[in-house]
């Protein structure tokens, strides 16, 4: 069996006028937290609702464990699970009742004992029979996650997963992610935030100007950087230091 969860090779998606991917290529293993970072409007969401079936592609090929998204889209979903920007969480049902109701949908064999366990999981009990509508951002963003696990799917999309939360829910939800990725889930972050990156990303990919730029470890990256300045203290570049100096690079400024 092949070690690669993700393959993309060549893909280009066009809106109108605006081509948003101009012949995206990287691949993930299985298992690693793969992060696409990229400023606001880079085609970080358009890549990965063509990777989740949710979009068609202009051109090039998408496969993820090993099935085609165009020829076998079913085959995909049922691999794969995505939490979108926004928590997608029926707010009139309890915690408990939105787990049940997509353990049902996805035809879990014994959806009350899958309810219970995720909800222990992910700290939640106590909130499991409080409206959904009345959890706090961190709260919702975690049941969020937690529905996306019912299933086991092998990799999970998160799609800018942290948008709006404040720094305290945003470290809840990354401890949740690096708890998945610890269990052998394959998960692909796109994210804005370069700090998240940096704490969780086995591997970083920039996207800009609708092409992959680079690829690499935080080490990789921070090799690309000019050397560090050694004055009183030696200082170790930041990620966003590093993503500034390498789309300025790329741009010939």
């Amino acid at each position: 069996m092949s070690n690669t969860a993700i393959t993309v090779k060549r893909l280009k998606k066009t809106f109108k006028d605006k081509e948003v991917l101009k012949g995206v290529d990287f691949e993930v293993k299985h298992g690693e937290i793969f992060a696409l970072l990229g400023s606001n409007g880079a085609g970080k969401t358009t890549a990965v609702n063509i990777l989740s079936t949710l979009m068609k592609p202009d051109g090039g090929e998408v496969s993820i464990c090993g099935f085609d998204v165009q020829r076998q889209p079913e085959h995909v979903r049922q691999r794969i699970s995505l939490t979108g920007q926004f928590a997608a969480l029926d707010g009139m049902q309890t915690g408990w009742e939105n787990l049940i109701m997509i353990a049902k949908l996805r035809g879990v064999s014994n959806p009350t004992q899958v309810a219970d366990k995720l909800l222990a999981k992910f700290h939640l009990t106590d909130a499991a029979n409080q409206r959904a509508d009345k959890y706090s951002g961190g709260m919702k963003r975690r049941l969020d996650l937690a529905m996306s696990l019912i299933g086991k799917p092998e990799v999970i999309f998160l799609d800018e997963p942290t948008t709006g939360l404040d720094p305290e829910a945003r470290i809840e939800v990354w401890e949740t992610v690096q708890e998945l990725a610890g269990s052998g889930t394959t998960i692909l972050l796109t994210t804005q935030y370069l700090e998240e990156a940096e704490q969780l990303a086995d591997r970083i990919a920039i996207l800009h100007g609708g092409k992959i730029i680079t690829t690499g470890t935080l080490t990789e990256l921070k090799e690309m950087f000019p050397p560090v300045k050694v004055e009183y203290v030696e200082k170790q570049p930041t990620l966003e230091e590093i993503f500034l100096a390498i789309i300025g690079k790329k741009e010939g400024k």
